[in-house]
């Protein structure tokens, strides 16, 4: 049972299969992990329950840092929860763990929302016409985050290209694999932009399923290394 301040993301299938592949991962007191755009904070709870010594949220929103906090409270668990703008609270900070489920859902224009309820329910999944104002954000950053041998996991639709985040990512020398996919029924915020995606030719007339995938980039200090197969989109 997860609190949820109306606003906030609510955790779907991107939120689990994230969550999935983190609990496949041997996490210990020493870890470090750093949750970011963290909602709910169900990631972050995930995290500690993984058995992670040491877990940090981070989102811009007020709600999902409420959020985040009261369900760590609820949880028992404890995790540092601040607010700021992607990573700008935490660049002086490195971590062997980094999950993002960013807002990916493309939107009708690149402006910011205006005040009050619509720029809540605008920061919890609008990313600009092609869903990757967040991601590309990421991409760019997230590297110098990594301690040596760490891995960011991101989740994301191949509605917004996955190659395009790959190829972002081992140019910042990560070694970059897809971990996980599957097809999803459209949530809320795709389901009623699917005509607006269909006059884009994003989706195909009628489509009303997506791909999601986990992408694992890990630092391998080097950057030199083969490119892995490339994902068929």
């Amino acid at each position: 049972m997860l609190f949820r301040l109306p606003g906030v993301y609510r955790p779907q299938r991107d939120t689990w299969l994230l969550a999935e592949v983190l609990a496949g991962r041997e996490l210990g007191p020493g870890t470090r992990v750093l949750d970011l755009c963290c909602g709910t904070g169900a990631l972050s709870v995930a995290a500690c329950e993984g058995g992670a010594g040491w877990v940090t949220a981070v989102d811009v929103s007020r709600r999902a840092v409420i959020s985040t906090w009261l369900n760590s409270k609820l949880n028992r668990r404890t995790v540092r929860v601040v607010r700021g703008d992607l990573v700008d609270p935490v660049r002086t900070l490195r971590f062997d763990v980094v999950v993002a489920n960013p807002p990916y859902s493309p939107a009708s224009d690149d402006s910011v929302r205006g005040r009050g309820r619509g720029r809540v329910l605008g920061l919890a999944w609008d990313a600009g016409i092609d869903g990757r104002a967040v991601l590309d954000r990421l991409c760019v950053a997230v590297p110098d985050l990594l301690a040596p041998g760490g891995t960011l996991l991101l989740v994301q639709s191949v509605l917004n290209g996955v190659e395009k985040s790959r190829t972002m990512l081992e140019e910042r020398g990560l070694r970059v694999e897809v971990v996980a996919s599957e097809h999803v029924p459209f949530g809320p915020a795709l389901a009623g932009r699917a005509r607006m995606l269909e006059e884009r030719e994003m989706i195909l007339p009628g489509q009303r399923i997506e791909r999601i995938v986990v992408l694992a980039a890990t630092d391998v200090g080097s950057r030199a290394g083969s490119r892995p197969s490339s994902f068929d989109e």
